[in-house]
C-alpha cells in the first residue's frame, strides 16, 4: 500500500494550529504525545483504510483521528486532498463527541486550503522551525 502523505495546514498568518497543539502536548504530557503521533503514523500508514477505533468520519469530508491516554480523549481532525493526502487541520481534547464549532472551523479550513492549497501547508523550510 502507498503512503499517505501528511500535511499540516497553515493559517494565513503562519500559524499551525495542530502542529502548535503537537508541541503543547508534547510539553504537558509526553505519554499523551506519543499517542497522538503513533496515531498520526498509522493514518500516513493507512490513509482512507484507517478506521475505528483509530479514525472516523464526522461529517463533510471531515475525519477525526482518535488517541486516548488515560481517561482523556485526543483529536485530531484532518480531511482528504485527493487520492494520498491528509491535511491535518484541527485538534482538540475532549471527554466526549467532538464539538459542532470545531467540526465546522475545520470544514472552513478545508475550503481555504481547497481555493490554495500550496498557500495553506507548512512546510518547515519556510520557518525557523
Amino acid at each position: 500500500m502507498r503512503q499517505t502523505e501528511l500535511i499540516f495546514y497553515q493559517e494565513d498568518d503562519g500559524s499551525v494550529p495542530v502542529r502548535e497543539w503537537l508541541l503543547d502536548l508534547q510539553r504537558s504530557n509526553r505519554r499523551a504525545f506519543a499517542k497522538c503521533v503513533d496515531k498520526i503514523g498509522l493514518l500516513s500508514e493507512q490513509g482512507h483504510e484507517l478506521r475505528r477505533p483509530h479514525a472516523d468520519i464526522l461529517r463533510d469530508g471531515i475525519y477525526e483521528l482518535r488517541a486516548r491516554s488515560g481517561n482523556v480523549n485526543y483529536r485530531i481532525l484532518y480531511f482528504f486532498h485527493g487520492k494520498n493526502v491528509a491535511v491535518l487541520g484541527h485538534a482538540l481534547t475532549k471527554e466526549a463527541k467532538v464539538p459542532t464549532k470545531d467540526i465546522d472551523r475545520a470544514i472552513r479550513r478545508k475550503q481555504v486550503f481547497e481555493k490554495d492549497p500550496a498557500g495553506h501547508s507548512y512546510s518547515e523550510d519556510e520557518t525557523n522551525g
